[in-house]
């Protein structure tokens, strides 16, 4: 399984945060699972610990990423662009983007970890939560 995370979720999981699910954290913690993090998300905690809205900041995400042998950071290119929702904000779009070229570009069974009722209203993708 491949699980694509969104950005709250990431934040919960590294803070220990009770708000995340235990789905969400079994998900997170399966060694044998591919964990994807869209580059949005990277950016979004960047923000989020510049405006102290989060503890979690860059090199701990780098860290955890470093450390979790099924992490990988997955790129906004051209071909995340061709699959972006326009239904979507443009960070939400960006993450399901990313799920829908690892489900219909590798071939792979994906899920998103998300919390969002948007991402999960558009039934583009599997959400776990």
């Amino acid at each position: 399984m491949t699980y694509v995370v969104d950005t709250h979720a990431l934040v919960w999981f590294l803070e220990r945060n009770p708000r995340l699910s235990a789905a969400a954290r079994d998900a997170l913690n399966d060694a044998t699972a591919k964990v994807v993090i869209p580059t949005i998300v990277i950016a979004e905690i960047t923000f989020l610990y510049a405006r102290h809205r989060t503890a979690i900041d860059l090199p701990s995400v780098q860290s955890h990423i470093a450390s979790a042998t099924n992490c990988i950071v997955y790129p906004l290119d051209e071909v995340v662009v061709e699959f972006l929702p326009t239904t979507l904000n443009i960070h939400d779009a960006m993450i399901v983007a990313t799920a829908l070229v690892f489900r219909d570009v590798l071939g792979e069974s994906i899920e998103v970890v998300t919390k969002d009722a948007d991402i999960t209203a558009s039934g583009l993708v599997k959400v776990i939560w």
